[in-house]
């Protein structure tokens, strides 16, 4: 994830206009105030990313569970779950379903799904034996934390391969590694990665070449994830695309452009956004995988409120 810093001279007059805006209960929560009232509930489902709220709830991510739960968030996601030891991953799971909480993604294959020149789209068995060996691992944390979706990427180019060939390829390994997901339920979801600022050389970058790569691989097993960011650098019109491939979509991505930070900070329009998926019909989660434009507590309450914000507009009339 990109995090550039944040200086200004007015940073203190901005970070007290923040805070002065920011609902009772937020501030609350960071004054360590008893809370009267439960927030407003949000329209739609965000999950927050574990490590967002480190400085308001220091103790680790399971006290950042019970203060994003506290400002009214039923989520959360993580890519970095894998990693981490199985006790904390129990901890996790026992936490975020005491709380009625939803488990986000969680990283499939990191290690295959930025590896130069290809793997998924080489066709080679070593880099499909690698790819499949990552799904299987996927699977026992999933099953330990009570995930559902596991983000997944397609790769990058073969560049001794033509681009036909390369996708047939990524089709064969998905469709192998749906075998392993299917009877557990799971979903990997794959998101189109933008090349111009992140990811160069990756294989597939546009929302229509990936929704056509669903409908070939035909599993409910494989989605995709929407990632706002991603298709606002690649291609924009992300409502248009949004209602074209809203029958493969199982997860959204959140994150300002440019800059990758909360709502507000860049060039989308998201209350407008997030009213066209509410009223499209989308009841999924909506992953919060993105930095902050201000440093410390100040900085999340920001965030906090920049999703009130976003999320602060009229549904269509049924």
């Amino acid at each position: 994830m990109n995090r550039r810093d944040f200086v200004k001279d007015t940073t203190a007059a901005a970070v007290g206009a923040v805070a002065l805006s920011m609902a009772p209960a937020a501030l609350a929560h960071a004054t360590s105030a008893p809370r009267t009232s439960a927030p407003k509930p949000f329209k739609l489902r965000y999950a927050f990313d574990a490590g967002q709220f480190s400085n308001s709830a220091p103790g680790g991510v399971v006290d950042e569970i019970k203060f994003a739960h506290d400002q009214g968030f039923t989520a959360m996601e993580d890519n970095r779950m894998k990693g981490r030891p199985v006790a904390e991953q129990e901890a996790i799971a026992r936490e975020m379903q005491r709380l009625g909480m939803t488990m986000g993604i969680i990283l499939n294959n990191g290690g295959t799904g930025f590896k130069a020149n290809g793997s998924l789209s080489t066709g080679k068995p070593e880099e499909r034996d690698a790819f499949l060996a990552e799904v299987r691992a996927s699977i026992e944390c999933a099953k330990r934390v009570n995930a559902k979706w596991m983000t997944s990427l397609v790769g990058m180019t073969d560049p001794k391969l033509p681009h036909g060939f390369q996708i047939a390829n990524v089709i064969d390994n998905i469709r192998r590694a749906c075998e392993l997901l299917e009877p557990h339920g799971l979903v990997m979801v794959f998101e189109p990665l933008n090349v111009t600022e992140n990811h160069p050389g990756f294989l597939i970058h546009s929302n229509d070449e990936l929704y056509m790569l669903m409908k070939a691989v035909r599993s409910p097993s494989c989605k995709m994830l929407y990632d706002l960011y991603h298709s606002q650098i690649n291609e924009g019109h992300l409502i248009y695309n949004f209602d074209k491939c809203f029958d493969e979509i199982a997860y959204v991505q959140t994150g300002d452009t440019p800059g990758r930070k909360e709502p507000g900070t860049g060039e989308v329009n998201y209350k407008n956004v997030f009213k066209f998926i509410y009223d499209r019909g989308y009841t999924g989660l909506l992953g919060m995988e993105h930095g902050k434009s201000l440093p410390g507590k100040e900085g999340e309450l920001a965030l906090i409120q920049s999703y009130r914000e976003a999320d602060d507009f009229v549904p269509a009339a049924k």
